[in-house]
């Protein structure tokens, strides 16, 4: 994969911070590597990116998106493979969904000379940042906000783009528990659940502390007309195994993020001969799979988690257990194809892999 670099103004660290990185002992985003990227939309265009150390911004109190939200991101991995060369998994593929955001959030759009060119050059000057203990890998993310200085509510006119690094070992390490969400909803057909905007996540974290304090891990949610349709599963897309299929809830909602992870297992599955659907899922049908005996698995597919089993669904009180993990065939198996191509083991077939030294 090829991208046209932008000018990028680089002012390195006079003193880098990774002698303090242990890669064997990652506290994920506490962390962040010496460099970070910075660019700025003002007087109707794009002005010079820069690569600088990483620091703290000051900004005015009127800035917009602290009042009014607009901001976005992506999550976005790099890996070092066993021949010590580094590449990250199909930013290709989060630069344009990072611009669907956008529009849909009233943003300006990145070009990608900044985003991808961005990234490949952040992540070669930062590249011994990159862990090279199997299950971790470089966490990179791109934002965007709105920077008018104004709390007037209109469309903004400045924009800040930025990226910003931290390592990353396992999101999860044991099989979640989780509360199927029958109070509170996630998202709404002609609303925003299908970009990664930032207040989706927000407003996902009181019924995140709600259903913590009782024991469980993530939210799977339904959709906000008639509670009833499974939509995603706390910041994953969610699949079950049931029968000799897979299935996993359809896009056409326009209610659910377009994970590239999710895209991948599909992929990945399909190529095994696996039978996948892509449709609605109803919580009763899950509720029905499970009394006989045909839900096998269930699993999250994301960036930070990549595979997370499930090990329960509750619902209404109601908890349905996963047969044990030594019996399952399905996500085990995708697991490891997945960490094989990201880490070099084996051939990328697929050109999810990006280089960022070529």
């Amino acid at each position: 994969m090829e991208t046209a670099l932008m000018n990028i103004k680089i002012t390195k660290t006079t003193e880098s911070r990774v002698a303090q990185f242990d890669e064997n002992n990652i506290n994920f985003a506490r962390m962040y590597t010496d460099h970070m990227l910075v660019a700025d939309y003002e007087d109707g265009e794009w002005k010079t990116a820069e690569i600088m150390p990483f620091g703290n911004m000051s900004m005015h109190p009127a800035t917009t998106f602290i009042h009014y939200g607009q901001s976005i991101f992506e999550g976005i991995k790099a890996y070092k493979s066993e021949d010590g060369s580094v590449n990250i998994f199909r930013p290709q593929d989060n630069f344009e969904r990072f611009n669907i955001s956008a529009k849909r959030m009233a943003m300006k759009e990145v070009p990608e000379g900044i985003f991808m060119g961005g990234l490949k050059t952040l992540v070669d000057m930062d590249k011994d940042w990159v862990p090279a203990v199997d299950g971790t890998s470089l966490y990179l993310r791109p934002f965007l906000f709105a920077t008018d200085e104004f709390i007037g509510v209109r469309p903004p006119t400045k924009f800040r783009f930025m990226i910003i690094m931290t390592p990353a070992g396992a999101y999860y390490n044991k099989a979640i528990d989780i509360y199927v969400q029958d109070k509170y909803v996630r998202a709404f057909p002609g609303g925003v659940g299908f970009a990664k905007a930032s207040g989706n996540y927000a407003a996902a974290m009181q019924p995140t502390v709600e259903i913590q304090e009782q024991g469980f891990d993530q939210n799977l949610w339904l959709d906000g007309v008639e509670r009833k349709y499974i939509e995603e599963i706390g910041t994953m897309n969610v699949f079950f195994v049931i029968g000799d299929k897979v299935v996993t809830p359809s896009l056409e909602s326009g209610t659910i993020l377009n994970g590239f992870t999710r895209a991948s297992v599909m992929t990945l599955l399909r190529d095994k001969g696996i039978e996948v659907e892509e449709r609605k899922i109803s919580i009763d049908e899950i509720v029905e799979a499970s009394a006989t005996g045909t839900l096998k698995e269930a699993f999250g597919a994301g960036t930070a988690a990549v595979i997370a089993p499930i090990n329960s669904l509750t619902y209404k009180g109601a908890k349905m257990s996963l047969p044990p993990q030594e019996e399952w065939s399905v996500s085990p198996g995708v697991k490891q194809e997945l960490a094989d191509i990201r880490y070099g083991r084996s051939e990328d077939k697929y050109n999810w892999m990006f280089s960022v030294e070529a």
